[in-house]
């Protein structure tokens, strides 16, 4: 007897570029439209796959930077210099232009609502796309670190000033610039540290989740200086990414 397919995370689902947005110049957030859909939890990712007219195809997987919500999704993608996928979702595609997308997948690097810990987002460049996620679904106390090249490298920028500004105490967003700061901003640019690690972290006994997503190299020394201030290691998530041909 056959059976009718039963659609799954692995499953290939077609998506609609709905809408872009630029994020910076190297960077852009796609709006798809994914008939049902069915939300995700924030930090999970899709992998988004392409087919050439030869038949030729290629996929990569991206951070769900929306809030969850039904029958759409917002995935943001930082080029990769002679990348086989993000050139063309950042530069070249446009509303009504067909993808196709799995997931959401990952089960680990995810904050899920009903979570009550406080939460330690600390992310390096475009790993902020998942903490974005996580900000625009916080329901319990939340802070960013955002550690970036410098001001026109930064994702989201209008989305944290007004999470940062809603007055509610929720969530508390803090920026570290590495090479050029803004004019008039109280610190120089320089990496990530202890000392800035330990103005943000919450309070040893704060049972706080800390979620750790970049590079490689920043994210491996970040836990270890989340560590190295007393932070929990059973409470650090880290998500981390390296070359991948984009």
């Amino acid at each position: 007897m056959a059976r009718a397919a039963v659609p799954g995370r692995l499953t290939w689902q077609a998506a609609t570029v709905a809408a872009t947005r630029a994020e910076t110049a190297t960077a852009r957030t796609l709006v798809l439209d994914v008939d049902g859909w069915t939300g995700h939890v924030p930090g999970q990712h899709v992998d988004v796959r392409l087919t050439a007219p030869d038949g030729y195809t290629a996929y990569r997987s991206y951070s769900i930077s929306s809030a969850p919500g039904p029958d759409w999704l917002e995935v943001t993608v930082q080029a990769v210099t002679d990348g086989e996928v993000s050139p063309y979702l950042v530069d070249v595609a446009e509303p009504g232009d067909q993808l196709e997308i799995r997931g959401p997948l990952g089960g680990w690097f995810v904050r899920r609502p009903a979570d009550p810990r406080p939460a330690l987002l600390i992310g390096g460049g475009s790993g902020v796309a998942p903490l974005m996620s996580m900000v625009r679904a916080a329901m319990n106390p939340t802070r960013l670190l955002y550690s970036t090249r410098s001001p026109s490298d930064a994702l989201f920028t209008s989305d944290l000033a007004t999470a940062r500004a809603a007055g509610d105490g929720l969530v508390a967003v803090t920026h570290v610039y590495t090479r050029v700061a803004p004019p008039g901003w109280p610190a120089p640019p320089r990496r990530l540290d202890a000392d800035a690690l330990s103005r943000v972290a919450w309070p040893r006994d704060a049972d706080a989740v800390a979620f750790v997503c970049g590079p490689t190299g920043f994210v491996e020394t970040v836990a270890d200086l989340l560590v190295d201030i007393g932070h929990d290691p059973a409470n650090i998530r880290t998500e981390r990414f390296g070359p991948t041909g984009g």
